[in-house]
């Protein structure tokens, strides 16, 4: 029954500190948090934008090279 036990106290311990270390967190603030969601949302419009004209230089570029070559 030792590893019973064993896996009891390690598991009591591993809570005990976890709720240690959270209380020793600096959770951000209302602001902060909206200012980094804005941050994250405008750079995620910024990355789809970027990435639509690319694939659509790409597409034109393949579809041109594609057509030349098969006539």
């Amino acid at each position: 029954m030792a590893d019973g036990t064993n896996w009891w106290h390690s598991t009591k311990d591993y809570v005990n500190d976890l709720k240690l270390e959270m209380r020793r967190v600096t959770w951000p603030n209302r602001k902060q948090v909206e200012g980094t969601t804005a941050v994250v949302i405008f750079s995620v419009f910024a990355f789809a934008t970027y990435f639509f004209m690319v694939d659509f230089v790409l597409q034109r570029g393949v579809a041109g090279v594609l057509k030349f070559f098969s006539k």
